[in-house]
């Protein structure tokens, strides 16, 4: 192969990876979340850092939130969001928001359990890895592991 087809090549392929690593999330999302945690505020802070307009609506009645949402037992977290058709638990990473956005799979939502430390809108340093989890009205399953390090 000649040189510059093989530069070209090569180029093409950079920049097809800078795309991809350029997800564009929805431009609108509704955060439910309870009118004293300031945590839920930090992760709307977090998506509009990304270019995410958030509403958010404050609530006293999370649990009929969440169960209007299909968010399955077990999978709840301080706040739940609704974004272009996707309902998403808790702290999310943008690495799995990104993948979320990117292969848009036929899922009802994702979520991250509990409040871990180190998450967008969490105090501290993230020390453990992270399962984040897809649902849908029959089922959950491991949407993707990150692992201690990656934001």
């Amino acid at each position: 192969m000649p040189r510059t087809t093989a530069a070209l090549l090569l180029s093409a392929s950079f920049a097809m990876s800078a795309q991809a690593a350029q997800v564009s999330l929805p431009q609108q999302a509704t955060l439910y979340k309870s009118p004293s945690c300031g945590c839920c505020a930090a992760y709307a802070d977090y998506l509009e850092s990304r270019g995410v307009a958030v509403q958010v609506v404050q609530t006293q009645d999370l649990g009929e939130t969440k169960s209007r949402l299909g968010i399955p037992h077990g999978l709840g977290s301080c706040h739940s969001l609704e974004m272009d058709g996707y309902v998403i638990e808790g702290h999310v990473p943008g690495a799995a928001l990104d993948r979320l956005f990117t292969e848009r799979p036929e899922v009802a939502g994702i979520a991250l359990p509990g409040m871990p430390a180190g998450t967008p809108g969490m105090p501290g340093e993230r020390q453990q890895e992270l399962t984040v989890h897809q649902f849908d009205d029959e089922s959950t399953a491991t949407f993707m592991i990150l692992p201690a390090e990656a934001g």
